[in-house]
């Protein structure tokens, strides 16, 4: 009976972390992303038809939209969105979701439960490989960290591409380092397919090839056996892409290939005459090889936003050329303040540790190897994805760095069950840094977006060091549409940033306002509410700054909506 006690636990860690996201799910309107993924999903799944929402992979989208076509919606295939424009994703997202007749909330609230979904699964997956390093035990502490941390239980429950990438890194490197130590046929073609699936996740995912390439050449190194570890890699690849390759055959069916070419030329035009944008035009245009076209086109989109950058606020700045540091501080400043001590603790015990190691032999090393080498991936993989990250000038949320979370929990986990095992008072002090970490989840409900740690202001002050999916990402215009009927107020001025539509949520009562537009007060209207993300990222509203402190409203909606009694 006592062997079963940590898989009760687990499951309590489960069925917690499942009702928190179903709940706040049912609280927040749509965030800015769910506007353009959800019909997207819709769109592939119903029409097969891919003309949508090229720039993210299709898998996350299409588990998304599979209650969707139980529920005889209507969906605007007369639109000009739909039938023309090139990539028509919000029009299409914002008269789909809001003005066909749907009911908004139900199609959100039945998208959302696939994303919940695959965070459960996560959790999942990483006790059962913890489990494996660390025993059933030890194996509960990334798992607790990863259920109960505010930025899963935030992003756990959006449709968007970032939980997936996280699950489709982890899936994918469990059964490739498992392919390594077991070299059977069937760990080789579970590695390849969870390859593929984690290339249908998220484009980010691109990255498992360099990573596994050199994964290969250490364990090759180790075990001095090259050719057949280096061709079944090849394998591996190859099974992936043609997965990516089947689902997006079976995707694209129903997008025409004139349009496919056409839209491939004109969103690839701001490339130039590069090689790689040539190459996929004429491939758009074969019909054997237009899948793939579709996949590389996405590729390209998402490598030319990442070194495009993002206009956005951060530590009093606002730019789209990035900061390097960006993802370390946001990462200081988001993750609760315990869970930074236990990863600082495994740290400092684990360079201690190589610190007092003297002998460095070759053999020592592949002996490390051989039984660490999991471990050893796992850090290569944070240290490779981190760096990368820094290099972006993508800085639009923390949540970018989500894939490593799980490989970051379990690695601490391991130092500090070395430091137990030297020190046993150690575990009180990690088990009142766990008691702190759930408190800490229990205190931010409902606003798990906006969770800062003490030393970023807590969950009402993280908008001033930064914003965009950190804080604000449209999450509150149901709350605003509570505050409104709550006070009664006939007319209110919105200046609103994010996937909700004012207009289907406060109906006549909300009239859209922009900074440039002036004081709403001239049109006899006493009420503005203005996203946060609005206010830091633009550095607007001049007249309502020489008014009043701008960050010091009357009311808020949620913690991203600023509402003003003019």
């Amino acid at each position: 009976m006592v062997q079963k006690i940590p898989y009760f636990l687990l499951i309590f860690i489960l069925a917690i972390s499942f009702c928190l996201m179903l709940l706040v799910s049912t609280q927040e309107s749509a965030i800015m992303d769910e506007l353009a993924h959800i019909p997207a999903g819709y769109g592939y799944l119903h029409y097969f038809d891919y003309c949508l929402n090229p720039e993210h992979p299709p898998l996350v989208k299409i588990l998304a939209a599979v209650p969707l076509v139980f529920m005889n919606l209507k969906f605007p295939i007369a639109s000009d969105d739909w039938l023309s424009k090139i990539n028509g994703q919000w029009g299409v997202g914002n008269q789909f979701i809001y003005h066909s007749g749907n009911d908004a909330d139900k199609i959100i609230f039945w998208a959302r439960v696939e994303p919940i979904l695959l965070t459960l699964l996560l959790i999942v997956l990483i006790y059962i490989w913890a489990k494996e390093l660390l025993g059933s035990w030890w194996a509960l502490l990334p798992a607790f960290l990863f259920g109960f941390s505010p930025t899963v239980l935030a992003h756990g429950h959006y449709v968007t591409t970032d939980i997936g990438a996280a699950l489709g890194v982890f899936l994918a490197t469990y059964f490739f380092i498992k392919f390594l130590l077991k070299s059977t046929k069937r760990n080789l073609i579970f590695a390849g397919l969870t390859f593929g699936v984690a290339q249908l996740m998220k484009f980010s995912a691109v990255l498992l090839i360099p990573f596994f390439i050199f994964l290969t050449l250490v364990w090759c190194w180790r075990r001095k056996i090259w050719r057949r570890y280096l061709f079944s890699l090849i394998i591996i690849f190859l099974i992936g892409y043609f997965l990516v390759y089947l689902i997006y055959f079976i995707f694209t069916l129903n997008y025409p290939v004139s349009k496919q070419v056409a839209d491939t030329k004109f969103i690839l035009n701001s490339f130039g005459q590069h090689w790689l944008t040539n190459l996929d035009i004429v491939m758009a245009g074969n019909r054997f090889l237009r899948p793939l076209a579709h996949y590389f086109l996405g590729v390209l989109m998402v490598s030319q936003r990442s070194t495009g950058g993002n206009t956005n606020y951060f530590l009093g700045q606002i730019s789209n050329n990035g900061w390097w540091y960006y993802f370390p501080v946001v990462f200081f400043l988001k993750e609760p303040i315990p869970s930074l001590i236990l990863i600082l603790m495994a740290l400092i015990f684990g360079i201690t540790g190589f610190s007092k190691i003297r002998n460095w032999k070759i053999k020592n090393i592949k002996d490390y190897l051989g039984t660490h080498f999991a471990e050893f991936a796992m850090l290569i993989f944070v240290v490779f994805y981190w760096a990368y990250s820094m290099h972006s000038k993508l800085n639009i949320g923390v949540r970018h760095i989500l894939p490593t979370l799980p490989f970051i929990y379990i690695l601490a986990t391991a130092g500090l069950k070395n430091l137990v095992n030297k020190k046993k008072i150690i575990l009180i002090l990690v088990l009142i840094l766990l008691g702190w970490y759930f408190l800490e989840m229990v205190w931010a409900y409902p606003f798990y977006l906006s969770y800062f740690n003490q030393f970023g202001g807590g969950v009402f002050g993280g908008y001033k060091y930064v914003t965009d999916s950190n804080y604000d990402w449209g999450q509150d215009l149901k709350r605003l549409k509570d505050f409104v009927e709550e006070k009664n107020i006939s007319k209110i001025s919105v200046d609103y940033f994010g996937g909700g539509d004012t207009g289907y949520y406060l109906k006549n009562k909300a009239v859209n306002w922009s900074s440039d537009k002036g004081n709403p007060k001239d049109k006899g209207i006493d009420w503005l509410a203005i996203s946060v993300n609005t206010i830091q990222s633009f550095n607007n509203y001049p007249w309502l700054r020489a008014q009043r402190d701008i960050f010091q409203p009357d009311f808020k909606a949620g913690t991203s909506i600023f509402i003003y009694k003019l």
